[in-house]
């Protein structure tokens, strides 16, 4: 059961109103007034409670369903315990997402200004926007409306941020432009200092990096995250990209539309993505690289040179799908024979 401490629970709903919502058929019309109170995952959900069944290869978990109702496609249908409501739908994922989406919501704070936020008399704050305790919002600083600044967090000279953005407690974005509807989770850095040095008589001296992170709209990047401004040129993160916690994106990178970038994956300076390249988790790759649209990486890769539109690499260094699972079958091949 979701804890309402700290999710606001917007039902009951009827299995009828349900139905509606998740696009989905109800099997059984005389149910249709039956309340629902919670989602629940297959193995907890009880009465008055939801669920979601689309595991083909957990058909045998059908039979031990609880729940109140169940949301299944056509097909796991019959295997859906006797006593438990059906709904018919073709993509149960996004019937979960839609009424996940309906059924719960985040308690949002009120428009205010914390008393011991600092603001710079020269700063514009757009309409409706709530900023906590502790913000420090600094010269020129440009914040559209409805936006959520938590507590703690920094935002330098200069900076833009659109509106329905919402910047997470401790956070810190300089020489950044930002578009509208994007989340900067809680002790992300954004617009450091790209890591840039050069070597002059024995002593690493530092290069000024005098470039801007762009972010389009909606965009999330999350915890202490970093995103690195340009040395010259600027840092890029299109429309749509998703960001997960621990990332490194460097200088001068540029990352395309709807890219999906995983936990601790590390990117080195003046890379360029394409639109929708997924990236699994501890990937790492080596500097001015172009990675094209749509390719995949799989996950503690190591990419070392350019990588084709639609491309499935894995490994270190990465190699196409179908050679890497060449080289761990020889290996494997190779280690049975050694034990003989």
């Amino acid at each position: 059961m979701v804890d309402t401490n700290f999710f606001i629970n917007n039902g009951p709903f009827t299995l009828q109103q349900i139905a509606e919502i998740c696009d989905a058929e109800l099997k059984n019309a005389e149910k249709a007034n039956v309340a629902i109170s919670n989602v629940s995952t297959i193995e907890k959900a009880g009465e008055g409670e939801i669920c979601f069944f689309y595991d083909k290869k957990a058909k045998a978990k059908g039979a031990e369903i609880k729940a109140e109702a169940c949301v299944t496609t056509a097909e796991l249908a019959p295997f859906v315990a006797e006593n438990v409501v059906v709904l018919i739908s073709a993509n149960p994922k996004l019937a979960f997402l839609k009424l996940n989406s309906r059924l719960y919501a985040e308690y949002q704070p009120r428009a205010d200004i914390a008393s011991s936020a600092r603001i710079h008399p020269s700063a514009i704050i757009g309409q409706n926007c709530s900023i906590a305790d502790h913000v420090v919002i600094g010269e020129n600083v440009k914040i559209g409306d409805n936006c959520v600044i938590e507590a703690g967090a920094v935002i330098n000279r200069g900076c833009q941020i659109g509106n329905n953005c919402r910047i997470g407690s401790n956070a810190s974005v300089s020489y950044t432009i930002m578009g509208n509807d994007c989340f900067i989770y809680n002790g992300a850095r954004i617009g450091s200092d790209g890591f840039g040095f050069m070597m002059i008589s024995g002593q690493h001296k530092r290069i000024p990096q005098v470039g801007r992170v762009i972010i389009g709209n909606d965009v999330e990047i999350g915890a202490n995250s970093c995103v690195d401004r340009g040395a010259l040129d600027d840092t890029v993160i299109g429309d749509g990209c998703r960001i997960d916690n621990l990332v490194q994106i460097a200088h001068n990178d540029k990352l395309g539309r709807g890219c999906v970038v995983v936990a601790q994956t590390g990117v080195a300076g003046s890379c360029t993505f394409g639109d929708y390249v997924v990236c699994g988790g501890q990937t790492g790759f080596a500097d001015h690289l172009t990675i094209g649209s749509g390719a995949q990486i799989g996950a503690q890769s190591g990419l070392m040179r350019d990588v084709e539109p639609g491309a499935i690499m894995m490994g270190y260094p990465a190699v196409g799908i179908k050679d890497f699972m060449r080289q761990t079958a020889y290996l494997q091949k190779a280690a049975k024979g050694d034990k003989k």
